[in-house]
């Protein structure tokens, strides 16, 4: 199976380089595009103030991030990086992410994640829907994916939305569903495909019995009155 990572963050700001911090990590893990249901979410502690604009989009305050670890410590950096494995990240603005994650491994003085593992969705949707509105937002709106749970910006919703955007920009919800596969992945998990049965039976045996060939001969005599043209392919 494809293991792939839905990752977004929350900061203080947008530049790592002017002494903006990560405040909030979240992955999903999507395994043949479908969601495992495991996850990892960590509020951190960027020691430093939180602007009020940054405050105003994720509603995360200089009081509550207080008592959060370090991206440093070990149950976050170090946990984070066992977490995604090797696996693909997929992030909306994706250099805005791999910006921030990057320079925050770099201070921790951990390996920073190559460029070449890093997916945008935000390039995706540019393709697809070239000069169109193509935020988050936009495309939940576009996809009738529901935005009914988030108020704010959260890290942890946002990775849930970005994940079915991220389903629907590579082929739709019918790829929860593969008939080619001996089993099939849907969003309640796998299930036998028709294919998992064994090649089908060809030709399929029949299931006329022998008084209805000759209810259906008395029929043909009885009412078109001559030989049908199918006859001719009995002989």
């Amino acid at each position: 199976m494809t293991r792939e990572i839905v990752l977004d963050t929350e900061t203080t700001g947008l530049d790592p380089r002017r002494g903006d911090r990560v405040v909030e990590i979240a992955c999903i893990v999507l395994e043949d595009y479908v969601p495992t249901g495991e996850h990892f979410h960590r509020y951190i502690n960027p020691q430093r103030d939180m602007p009020p604009e940054a405050q105003r989009v994720h509603g995360l305050s200089e009081a509550f991030l207080a008592d959060k670890p370090l991206f440093a410590d070990e149950t976050v950096a170090r946990a984070f990086l066992n977490f995604v494995g090797d696996a693909t990240l997929i992030a909306h603005n994706a250099p805005f992410d791999r910006g921030f994650i990057n320079h925050e491994l770099g201070r921790a003085g951990l390996p920073i994640i190559d460029d070449i593992r890093w997916l945008d969705t935000l390039a995706l949707a540019q393709a697809r829907f070239p000069g169109m509105r193509n935020s988050l937002d936009a495309l939940c709106q576009r996809f009738r994916i529901s935005l009914a749970e988030r108020e704010k910006h959260g890290a942890l919703i946002d990775t849930k939305l970005l994940a079915a955007v991220y389903l629907e920009l590579r082929g739709g919800r019918e790829r929860r569903l593969d008939l080619d596969a001996q089993t099939a992945v849907t969003a309640d998990g796998p299930v036998k495909s028709a294919t998992a049965h064994g090649a089908r039976q060809r030709p399929l045996a029949s299931r006329v019995t022998e008084c209805e060939r000759e209810a259906h001969a008395l029929f043909i005599e009885r009412e078109l009155k001559g030989s049908p043209l199918w006859a001719a392919l009995d002989r």
